[in-house]
């Protein structure tokens, strides 16, 4: 049967480069905001200046620590050993951030996004290469995963909301009708005319679950092309590392799925993206008990219940948001058998609905615990 999902992801990932430091709190903290799509965002910037550590041989040396918020999340670079040009290289980066949000928002009515979504059934669109490019990687996963992740989960918009002062949760009936517009093999996509067409009236694609990270690799193309060689951006779920920080690779930790005050691992790189998908941010429960989340199965209309959380890491950060979700909807033993399957290159660390922790090979030997699993499975973690 297909699966796919409806990705609203949250940040379960932690730079622990910053735990042996004195420095801005504010610069260590998980980014774990909600992205329902890309909203109205100020273009200010929000200037921290360079965290000062008291002097000793145990700190690392202080961070270069820029944010600003964009997609409807909060983007945060920070820059080792800081280059004289650095505030401006990432300035350039944010503005190409905000650049893409307004080529692929939802919400935008200029945006080719939702140029596509309003004709759909009806004609393609012509598009331009961010959203061509950011679209067929969304094809490539959904056909990786076999519909595990599904451009075309926005059909759904409007039935759930898990803010805490508006919750809506949909009934069966509700659902029901919008699932027959999810197929992602109803999305036409033309290379050669640079042309995207939505098959049936009333289908949308969504980007939430892929366009952050093609927003990273942009501004981490931008970091490095202007010297800045040691970064770690975070953007919502989303990790980039390049370089080192303090003479070492860049340590990015991993959430704990029902202890929020606990980072139960961490992997270390020079070079690589990063994307976790939890059911534990924003999750809201009913009279039953019932946890209800963001990340759904769209072949249900209900929360995907398979995985408690899911990390990926991969080269690329388009495709490390979009397999996390894919992931953590097909379950660990599907997902490592997808992981397996394609010539895409991805590692993975998966906590199943079991509590217990699943991972590639690589990720095997690059893992960092920093809790002893029993039995294979999380301490303190219960369903």
């Amino acid at each position: 049967m297909r699966e796919s999902a409806s990705r609203v992801d949250e940040g379960g990932v932690h730079d622990e480069s910053c735990a042996v430091s004195k420095g801005s709190l504010r610069a260590c903290a998980t980014l774990a905001l909600l992205a329902l799509g890309f909203g109205c965002q100020s273009k200010s910037e929000t200037a921290e200046p360079v965290s000062r550590d008291e002097p000793s041989s145990d700190l690392s040396p202080p961070l270069l620590s820029r944010t600003r918020p964009l997609m409807s999340t909060v983007f945060r670079i920070q820059v080792d050993s800081p280059p004289s040009n650095a505030e401006n290289v990432i300035r350039q980066a944010f503005e190409e951030v905000e650049r893409l949000e307004t080529v692929l928002s939802e919400w935008r009515e200029d945006s080719d996004i939702s140029k596509v979504n309003s004709l759909a059934g009806k004609k393609a669109v012509k598009v331009g290469d961010d959203t061509l490019r950011v679209v067929d990687a969304g094809m490539d996963v959904s056909m990786w995963s076999r519909g595990a992740f599904d451009l075309s989960w926005a059909a759904l918009w409007g039935l759930y909301d898990f803010r805490p002062d508006s919750i809506k949760i949909p009934t069966p009936e509700q659902v029901r009708p919008r699932l027959g517009l999810i197929d992602y093999k109803n999305i036409r996509v033309s290379k050669k005319y640079k042309t995207v067409f939505l098959k049936k009236r009333g289908m949308a694609i969504g980007t939430g679950g892929i366009a952050k990270g093609y927003a990273l690799d942009h501004a981490g193309a931008i970091l490095r092309g202007g010297g800045v060689d040691s970064y770690m951006i975070f953007g919502g779920g989303q990790v980039q590392v390049h370089g080192e920080r303090d003479g070492r690779p860049w340590r990015v930790g991993i959430q704990h799925p029902r202890d929020p005050s606990t980072y139960f691992a961490a992997l270390e790189s020079t070079g690589a993206s990063f994307s976790t998908s939890g059911d534990y941010e924003h999750a809201v429960f009913d009279g039953a008990g019932n946890r209800w989340h963001h990340i759904i199965d769209t072949r249900t209309g209900r929360p995907a219940d398979k995985s408690l959380s899911v990390t990926i890491m991969t080269s690329e950060g388009i495709y490390a948001d979009a397999l996390s979700t894919a992931a953590f909807v097909l379950g660990p033993e599907k997902a490592l058998k997808m992981l397996r399957r394609i010539a895409y290159p991805a590692e993975a660390v998966i906590v199943g609905a079991d509590c217990k922790v699943y991972m590639t090979p690589k990720a095997r030997k690059q893992i960092r615990l920093n809790v002893e699993l029993v039995d294979g499975r999380l301490p303190n973690c219960k369903p």
